[in-house]
């Protein structure tokens, strides 16, 4: 039997909010977990085998101030196809890389002007 139990919180911060979704979460038996409420304050746990009493003991000393507002059998919500869905179609041609090898070309190092070796002849003082 696949239980809904509806959990209101005091999340005041997306932190809080980050850490009950994670604690719910790992709870075993969990399908879904989802905000409700218009402020994002209540969590909505979907589950099989589930003790609604035991989760909101572990949100009260992990998050704060937890109240068990609903326990129920979940409803399978039938959905309805969209009435009219439009498709585009990506021009996949658009990004065409080249098919070819591209010749890498390698220029002296002095070509540019920029990096220029200095050879000094032997026997010379370095310094001058």
């Amino acid at each position: 039997m696949t239980q809904k139990i509806v959990i209101k919180l005091e999340m005041t911060s997306d932190k809080c909010r980050s850490k009950a979704m994670t604690l719910v979460g790992a709870t075993s038996g969990v399908d879904s977990v989802a905000l409700a409420g218009d402020p994002k304050d209540q969590v909505v746990v979907v589950g099989n085998g589930i003790d609604p009493v035991k989760l909101t003991t572990a949100l009260r000393k992990k998050v704060g101030h937890a109240q068990l507002v609903q326990v129920g059998e979940a409803k399978k919500e039938e959905k309805k196809p969209a009435a009219a869905a439009v498709e585009y179609t990506y021009p996949w041609n658009y990004y065409q890389y080249p098919s070819h090898a591209v010749p890498v070309y390698e220029h002296p190092a002095g070509a540019y002007g920029g990096y220029q070796q200095y050879h000094s002849p032997p026997n010379t003082c370095s310094i001058m």
